[in-house]
């Protein structure tokens, strides 16, 4: 039970981590070089366990509250390991987050993506790819063994054939291939579909890249 000199106590070390400089407000990058300088930094302090988890308060949550101004999109994985507000460092407000088994380019992603660039116009698009994706040894599994998976799975595997199925006899580790492989194929669907995208790209108001987390390390690698 707390007295009430302990609540007090508890209340004033509240105090005080609210006021730090790692809970402070981080200026948001407004160009693509400076964004992905940002979000590698924040992904360099998480490996290292020192984040500053930027955005995070409730002040942040009230200031947000009338509209948003995301300065990265990330297209990502929906495994549970690879939160990107996490493994960069973040906050809300900062990241634009799509999440999908296999991080995969579909109608719904594109537009999704498409309404970001046009209504936010953040810097910076990533498609982040991992380790040992799940969804990506499915797809390895299903095509070397000729089986078909139950229900809807069989639609992601079938989204990933076309990445997966360039690599499979390529030397190395074939999901650590195809894992890879898939980040530079989703990137490239991207950039395919989406003539925003494209055109944002051109005027060099967006840089799209592709990158691999690593679930042992904590580390992101550009692709």
């Amino acid at each position: 039970m707390l007295t009430g000199i302990g609540v007090a106590g508890v209340a004033a070390g509240l105090g005080a981590v609210a006021a730090t400089p790692a809970a402070a407000s981080v200026p948001t990058p407004d160009s693509p070089g400076a964004a992905l300088a940002a979000v590698l930094a924040g992904n360099a302090r998480f490996r290292s366990g020192h984040p500053r988890h930027p955005h995070q308060t409730i002040a942040d949550v009230h200031r947000l509250a009338a509209g948003q101004d995301p300065f990265v999109i990330v297209l990502g994985c929906a495994d549970s390991r690879v939160s990107p507000e996490v493994l960069f460092d973040q906050g809300l407000g900062d990241i634009f987050d799509n999440r999908v088994a296999g991080n995969i380019v579909d109608e719904v992603v594109t537009g999704s993506i498409e309404y970001a660039v046009a209504e936010f116009a953040p810097p910076l698009l990533v498609v982040l790819g991992h380790e040992r994706c799940g969804a990506v040894a499915a797809t390895v599994e299903s095509i070397e063994s000729g089986t078909t998976p139950p229900g809807s799975i069989a639609a992601v595997v079938d989204a990933l054939r076309p990445a997966v199925e360039p690599v499979l006899h390529a030397p190395g580790d074939t999901v650590e291939n195809a894992v890879r492989a898939n980040v530079r194929y989703q990137v490239a669907q991207l950039l395919g579909r989406s003539a925003i995208i494209r055109d944002a790209v051109a005027a060099r108001a967006l840089r799209v890249v592709g990158a691999r987390y690593d679930l042992d390390t904590a580390a992101v690698t550009l692709l």
